[in-house]
């Protein structure tokens, strides 16, 4: 093999996998930096009374005791945190139940692939810049803390505040910051006002919401392809992308990778990826295909849906939560397929399917979702078997 083979072969070893678009943290994080620790830490403890529980907020910050318990008692005035268990004896990990929150004491590094692992949960992270970097930044603009040997840690800055006696933006930070317009800028002081920006920083950066039909179903108790079953003018695939088409940019239909030619005219495949694992598999091959999206999924087999449901979930949305979904009437669980699935659900699907499990509702069950009751629960109902089908046939013939 000579050498530009070789290079070509290394070239393609992996595949071209869409990644989602994560900082050091999570996807929406801001490095505060600019003041003393202390003020930080105090600035976060105010704001949080703003954003929560609207936004789940995780704070990342590094302890300057530790490991130097005596220093760290003579200049606070304070006992210093306790050395956790993990450090002696050996121990590699220790988790802690503190009843009112649980600790994580690890002695492995955390890389920048774990930490987004870890806050997975949390819609925002609020970082300590003085210690660690984030893809955004928010500056603070104090003589305590000068700014001109952290330059490089401020790549996207968007917002400054200034501590109590400035006025004036420092002439290092100004130039820094000549080659795009200048971000807004507040008073240390105004809490509320910092807080409003944040929030809104966050809903500019809301996920597009995009449409999935489940069709890839092999539908053996109904003994037919439900999606091509006739309860409207369109099949139920077109009937269901139509219902979609009307909240969302962008509409795929998923389905098995030998049904993809079987569409009709004017539907897009999603064909799977992830094979053999049901509703599960599609909806991981569609976050497969944009990680970065929200992913509004439906049910091929749910001929009572109307508008007015879709319309009251979308409305509802909760962004800041894995998922928002709709409570079944018939067990009080979520209904996962009829659900908006948030980009932070495709790692919490992979886990459980890591650990064994297929089931999307299990998933749901089990992460920080907002449940809402449907307006009608008979929209929620779904057709199964032949006998269903002419149930159902002959209601929606009265109906209209």
């Amino acid at each position: 093999m000579d050498s530009h083979s070789s290079t070509t072969a290394k070239r393609t070893k992996h595949a071209a996998l869409a990644r989602p678009d994560m900082g050091e943290f999570g996807r929406h994080e801001l490095a505060i930096l600019g003041a003393p620790c202390g003020d930080i830490q105090a600035l976060v403890a105010q704001l949080l009374p703003h954003l929560a529980p609207a936004l789940r907020v995780a704070y990342v910050d590094a302890d300057h005791a530790a490991g130097d318990t005596a220093a760290a008692e003579a200049t606070s005035g304070t006992a210093a945190r306790p050395t956790p268990y993990v450090a002696e004896n050996g121990l590699s990990a220790e988790l802690v139940d503190k009843i009112t929150y649980r600790q994580l004491n690890l002695t492995r590094a955390l890389d920048r692939f774990s930490q987004p692992e870890l806050l997975a949960h949390e819609s925002v992270v609020l970082v300590n810049g003085n210690h660690f970097r984030a893809r955004q930044q928010v500056v603070i603009v104090d003589p305590r803390k000068p700014l001109d040997k952290k330059l490089d840690r401020l790549t996207d800055v968007r917002l400054i505040l200034l501590a109590d006696g400035q006025t004036d933006l420092p002439a290092v930070l100004a130039e820094h910051l000549a080659s795009a317009p200048l971000p807004p800028v507040l008073r240390l002081a105004d809490t509320a006002g910092i807080a409003a920006f944040i929030r809104q920083w966050y809903l500019v950066a809301v996920p597009v919401l995009r449409g999935l039909v489940l069709a890839g179903g092999r539908s053996e108790r109904m003994q037919t392809d439900k999606g091509k079953l006739h309860y409207h003018a369109l099949d139920q695939r077109q009937h269901t992308a139509a219902l979609l088409g009307e909240f969302c940019p962008d509409v795929r239909v998923s389905v098995r990778p030998d049904q993809a030619a079987e569409l009709p005219t004017g539907l897009k495949p999603l064909p799977d990826t992830f094979l053999n694992l049901g509703p599960l598999g599609g909806l991981l091959s569609a976050f497969q295909a944009d990680p970065n999206a929200a992913w509004l999924v439906l049910a091929c087999d749910l001929p009572f849906l109307t508008r007015h449901t879709l319309e009251f979930l979308v409305t509802h949305r909760q962004p800041a939560r894995a998922a928002t979904a709709l409570k079944s009437p018939w067990n009080d669980f979520p209904e996962p397929l009829v659900t908006i699935w948030e980009p932070r659900s495709y790692g919490q699907l992979l886990r459980f399917l890591s650990l064994g499990y297929s089931c999307p509702r299990k998933a749901l069950i089990n992460s920080d979702i907002e449940l809402l009751e449907p307006p009608v629960p008979a929209e929620l109902r779904n057709v199964n078997t032949p006998e269903e089908r002419e149930a159902a046939n002959q209601e929606l013939k009265i109906a209209q």
